[in-house]
């Protein structure tokens, strides 16, 4: 397969930030026929680095095409997972997030980058040096917190104990043995101690289910008490879409609170949705991303550690919130305010 010259050249110096070097040996994971200039571009991008690549294809079958708690190709598939921990990076275009084979390979020592946006989100969002700072320092700030409370004016004020949880950061390369990270991305994040989550979040027009790929419309309001949605609320459509969406998984699990972090990332955009043209191939990094946003989510908790596995996952980026760190104040009406995180968006 030709390679183009544009996407070598970015995949290229992702590769460059990632450390690969002579010696090494990239593993491209891909499924069916998905992905495969991209996955072309880095075998060549890896080998003009000194790398060895090579692409391990699977089948995708009838699997959850997000690889959501391991319902993937790589279940029970013992050779691939060899090949894979075997490697010193796995490229993953399949998604391994939250499931346990992921952790497996990591705890190998194989550090993992996830890709799944098309080139031109990549190139849109293409990682820095400096949003890898910014991302770091939330990431410490968030492991030295014991409280982080977000509220807006819509009526939104909760409450996560922390400590419990380890952080992730993301910040679009990995570099540093058994770490993921997913290109593009932007942010950091942690998850409430079991049971410490209580409060009350309201969804507001233009907040993001990047379930559906769409914007909230109508007002959402979900009562969280000891770390799980115990009412949803609304007149409008999107609580209906919410509620019937969770109870079609039949698992009481999928109520629980997830992840919480904020976005960082100065190139990832709120609108996307509204304007890109090829929406079904984009993932939602520049939903999860975007600079201000308080990511909160529902679902499972893999990805850091706990035991909730339930295949449910709702990523809701919301905007104009504020958000604190043991008083600190980080966010205040969706814009950062902390001056070792926040960007001149205007310069």
């Amino acid at each position: 397969m030709k390679v183009d010259a544009e996407i070598l050249d970015l995949f290229t110096k992702e590769l460059a930030l990632c450390g690969v070097k002579p010696g090494e040996t990239i593993v491209v994971l891909t499924a069916d026929d998905e992905w495969q200039e991209n996955a072309a571009a880095f075998m060549a991008a890896a080998q003009g680095l000194g790398a060895a690549s090579f692409n391990l294809n699977v089948r995708r079958g009838q699997q959850n095409a997000v690889g959501v708690q391991g319902r993937h190709p790589l279940v029970g598939n013992e050779l691939a997972m060899r090949t894979l921990k075997s490697a010193d990076m796995v490229i993953d275009m399949v998604g391994l997030l939250f499931s346990r084979e992921q952790a497996e390979i990591q705890a190998a020592g194989v550090r993992i980058l996830r890709v799944m946006e098309p080139f031109h989100v990549l190139k849109q969002m293409f990682p820095t040096e400096d949003l890898k700072r910014r991302v770091e320092y939330a990431k410490g700030l968030l492991e030295k917190a014991s409280e982080l409370r977000f509220t807006s004016e819509a009526g939104t004020d909760v409450t996560y104990r922390l400590g419990q949880y380890p952080v992730i950061s993301e910040y679009g390369y990995t570099h540093e043995p058994g770490r993921w990270d997913h290109f593009p991305s932007g942010f950091s994040f942690t998850q409430g101690n079991d049971g410490g989550v209580n409060g009350t979040v309201v969804l507001q027009p233009g907040d993001i289910l990047c379930a559906f790929k769409k914007y909230v419309e109508s007002p959402v309001t979900l009562k969280i008490k000891d770390g799980n949605v115990v009412d949803i609320a609304g007149s409008g459509v999107d609580a209906h879409l919410i509620d019937s969406y969770i109870k079609s998984f039949d698992d009481d699990r999928a109520y629980a609170i997830s992840h919480i972090g904020w976005g960082l990332n100065e190139k990832a955009r709120w609108y996307q949705f509204s304007v890109s043209r090829q929406l079904p191939a984009e993932h939602v990094m520049n939903a999860l991303s975007f600079y201000g946003n308080v990511l909160f989510s529902l679902g499972p908790n893999l990805e850091v550690g706990g035991d909730n596995d339930t295949a449910c996952h709702l990523d809701l980026p919301m905007r104009r919130c504020s958000l604190w760190l043991d008083g600190t104040q980080i966010l205040e009406h969706g814009e950062v305010v902390h001056p070792a995180m926040r960007v001149d968006r205007h310069a």
